[in-house]
């Protein structure tokens, strides 16, 4: 295997994550802070280190054969992971390795879970590296979601190949194209989202650490009690409509940008997705109400902001849904699995293989009834292939294979079994707070000890990469080809 075209592609990554260190330098040293250094030094480390491993690549062949592909997506997540954790280690916060690399993969991933319990104290250069890793995160998930999952046929997502690289009018003839032009949607989105905070009374370094968590479905925050600091409903709202943009898929916004609306609006992940929202935000309103927990407005909005919160993957918090009751918790519990759309920035299974389930089920049901019927499934109005049902099946099989393996290592650790749940699940699936009290949205994963938290970093990254494409490199024959 030529690693050459790996290693230039890795080393040009790090260097522009050294040159991205800079920013938070700049804002240590606006503040007056010491740890402006520690990024400069980490800045200087990672920049030298990604521009050598770009040189001593030079020559290297351009295309990536399907081996190559699999191996440097997951050593970009792994490497970018360890030296954007060289500033947090390095920092006055008095991290471990352990927790600097926890809070860096959960970062990167945008997962959202934290270690640090001191956000409030915290430098603003922490807080705004913390919020760029998830920007760069959520960033690199949509180019993988369009421009290398369906090359690697994972979890069907080779059904998206053609509908991103083959349209009728070959808007998009090539890989490259579609990527930046998702990249300026990101951009457009993130802006959007800081001025929109801003306006609403959020300060502006807040406004915009927010915006790159929220449009990113991170759920980092510069506060302890989250985006529950900010008493004004309007910033919430505002989150709400941001999770949920940045957890629809990206292809159709680059559509609506020129001039194909109707898409974005006749897309059955879109519409499923939707309506999950607004039942499961209804139903969790009622609960608050019955239970006396909130009323009226307040209960609709928490309802709904927990929800898309959850479903979204963002973990952001404006209440403790632990204290909803027991029916609330295990509806949270699900909806962590069920994830936002394919092509988005969101984590989980994704509603898209949910559907081509309920589709190959309710063939299956025909075929038992009417064995001699002929039925074609379609997603889209287009035909479902059964090589994207297969795969499909295979992944959602892996998943939660995955997440009962970690759930049980979890427990072996030392912790509970509603931790450990907890903690698998909200790896796994990328989301951010865990189920119960001490690891929900009001406490933190701080008080794990090191082996949980290593196995939650493991998790993050298994779940970020679509699980699939860990276990093939884990294959001899993987290496042997």
């Amino acid at each position: 295997m030529d690693f050459r075209t790996i290693s230039s592609v890795i080393g040009a990554l790090v260097g522009a994550l050294g040159l991205a260190m800079l920013l938070p330098a700049l804002a240590d040293l606006v503040a007056g802070h010491e740890d402006w250094l520690v990024f400069v030094s980490a800045s200087l480390i990672t920049t030298i280190f990604g521009a050598g491993l770009w040189a001593a690549s030079a020559g290297g062949k351009s295309d990536l054969n399907l081996r190559q592909a699999f191996l440097m997506t997951v050593l970009i997540w792994v490497v970018l992971t360890m030296f954007g954790a060289l500033p947090l280690y390095m920092s006055g916060l008095g991290l471990s390795v352990t927790d600097a690399m926890f809070e860096a993969m959960s970062g990167i991933t945008t997962t959202g879970a934290t270690v640090i319990t001191t956000l409030d104290e915290s430098p603003p250069g922490i807080l705004l590296w913390r919020g760029l890793l998830q920007w760069f995160g959520g960033l690199g998930v949509v180019v993988m979601a369009i421009a290398v999952l369906p090359m690697l046929r994972i979890g069907g997502m080779q059904m998206f190949k053609a509908e991103a690289f083959e349209t009728p009018d070959k808007i998009f003839p090539a890989a490259a194209q579609i990527a930046s032009a998702m990249i300026i949607v990101y951009c457009v989105l993130t802006f959007a989202c800081a001025v929109a905070y801003w306006v609403a009374g959020m300060g502006a370094f807040d406004a915009i650490v927010h915006a790159l968590s929220t449009v990113a479905t991170g759920g980092f925050s510069t506060r302890d009690a989250s985006l529950g600091a900010f008493d004004q409903p309007a910033i919430h709202y505002i989150a709400v409509v941001f999770m949920i943009l940045g957890a629809l898929p990206f292809v159709l916004y680059v559509g609506a940008v020129r001039g194909s609306f109707k898409p974005l609006f006749r897309d059955s992940q879109v519409r499923v997705y939707l309506f999950i929202i607004a039942a499961a935000a209804l139903t969790m309103a009622l609960i608050q109400i019955v239970g006396d927990v909130a009323q009226g407005e307040t209960a609709f909005r928490q309802g709904l902001f927990t929800v898309v919160s959850i479903i979204s993957g963002s973990g952001f918090g404006i209440a403790d849904f632990s204290n909803w009751g027991p029916l609330a918790v295990a509806i949270f519990f699900v909806l962590m699995f069920i994830g936002g759309c394919t092509g988005s920035t969101s984590c989980g299974i994704k509603i898209f293989r949910f559907q081509v389930l309920a589709r190959d089920l309710y063939q299956h049901i025909r075929q038992i009834v009417f064995p001699s019927m002929v039925y074609v499934k379609r997603y889209n109005g287009r035909p479902l292939p059964d090589s994207v049902s297969t795969s499909v099946q295979s992944f959602v099989f892996v998943f939660f294979s995955s997440f009962l393996i970690l759930a049980v290592l979890l427990s072996f650790s030392g912790l509970e079994p509603i931790d450990a749940l907890g903690a698998a699940a909200t790896s796994i699936s990328n989301v951010g707070p865990g189920l119960s009290p001490e690891l929900g949205p009001a406490g933190s994963f701080a008080n794990l000890n090191d082996a949980s938290k290593w196995l939650m970093t493991i998790g993050m990254l298994v779940g970020r990469l679509e699980v699939m494409m860990i276990l093939v490199l884990l294959t001899p024959r993987f290496w042997r080809a």
